[in-house]
């Protein structure tokens, strides 16, 4: 296949990142490219174009760079700048983040780092950096939360490692969408969890919703956290390294109790299969899988259960002031996105096409 009759490019089509593969209508030239991709080639209507996925099997197959992404890319950082990433690691660890907060913020500092290649890091100026991140909307199309997370990785690195408070009143954000959470009814709520037919997984649904945990929460959750005499559950160092209390649901009592007969887990209530912390992994897996028993085609992830349990305890008259401290929530104002998605206003107001005689 000679690659010089074919325009090759690195596009995006219906947001998904593809390499393009663009020639004047030659059979010939056609069948080679289905030959070579073994007829993955899709032609795009809209574009006028072939494209097959923007992978590494396909940049190698087509001449271009190889995306180093991930954990890959920390190889591919300068010495020089090494010693910048190493200052950032050390001093979020002295700090106390979280795991996955310190995983995040080096890896989208790695990528940074790795464009620079021998321009040091600490000697970039703000323009630079504006560019750096039009360079991320333009061309690596990051959506808008992972734009915030390389930013804030940056801030870090520049105003808390270097010292530089001001340096990124310049910078400016995109925009968050405002998005509504996405609420399970309680009838599929039923559904879900009577249709769960192993207990360990059934107990994990019950209580993600019974109380309103993440999968963090619920697989970090130990036997002494939970208090059955006071009904209580101590949620310790959250997100944010917060501890707080919520209810044990008198409904998840038996099955709970049954569970710890059968299964005699050691130190936390939801154990792997050989002991130690229940993967965050296999508790979504869980709730895919039921969601698919259910019958449910909507999509949902695992951190619905907790918008479930927080519009349901709103629209059962509890307080959002009460709901913010069930969840941990620092602000009022991300408790607050729950009345938008409550039915305990809406199913008040009458539309005025019910008026209509029709």
């Amino acid at each position: 296949m000679n690659l010089d009759l074919y325009k090759i490019n690195i596009d995006v089509h219906n947001g998904k990142n593809i390499i393009s593969i663009a020639f004047g209508y030659d059979i010939n030239l056609l069948n080679d490219l289905k030959r070579i991709t073994k007829n993955k080639a899709k032609w795009s209507n809209s574009k006028k174009i072939w494209y097959v996925p923007d992978i590494n099997f396909y940049r190698e197959l087509f001449g271009l760079p190889l995306k180093i992404t991930g954990n890959l890319v920390i190889n591919h950082i300068s010495d020089v700048n090494s010693i910048e990433y190493k200052k950032m690691e050390n001093l979020l660890i002295l700090k106390g983040y979280s795991p996955n907060t310190i995983r995040t913020y080096l890896l989208e500092f790695a990528q940074f780092l790795y464009l620079l290649k021998n321009n040091p890091a600490y000697s970039i100026s703000p323009e630079k950096i504006n560019s750096y991140f039009l360079y991320c909307h333009t061309v690596l199309k990051l959506g808008t939360n992972h734009l915030h997370s390389r930013i804030n990785a940056l801030k870090f690195y520049y105003e808390q490692v270097l010292k530089k408070p001001l340096f990124f009143v310049a910078i400016p954000r995109p925009k968050k969408p405002f998005t509504l959470p996405k609420v399970i009814s309680t009838s599929a709520l039923e559904k879900i969890i009577s249709n769960t037919a192993n207990i360990k997984h059934k107990i994990i649904l019950m209580l993600s919703y019974g109380m309103g945990l993440r999968v963090s929460e619920i697989v970090n959750l130990k036997i002494e956290h939970i208090d059955s005499k006071r009904m209580v559950v101590h949620i310790v160092a959250s997100k944010g390294k917060k501890d707080r209390y919520v209810n044990l649901p008198e409904t998840a009592l038996d099955t709970m109790r049954l569970y710890y007969k059968m299964y005699k887990p050691g130190i936390y209530f939801i154990e792997g299969a050989y002991g130690g912390m229940y993967s965050v992994r296999s508790a979504q897996k869980i709730f895919k899988n039921a969601l698919l028993k259910a019958g449910i085609s909507k999509r949902f992830s695992f951190y619905s259960l907790r918008h479930s349990y927080a519009t349901h305890l709103l629209e059962a008259g509890t307080d959002i002031a009460f709901i913010q401290k069930l969840l941990g929530h620092n602000d009022i104002k991300t408790t607050l996105r729950y009345l938008h998605v409550s039915n305990k206003e809406i199913s008040y107001i009458k539309s005025p096409l019910d008026k209509l005689t029709i």
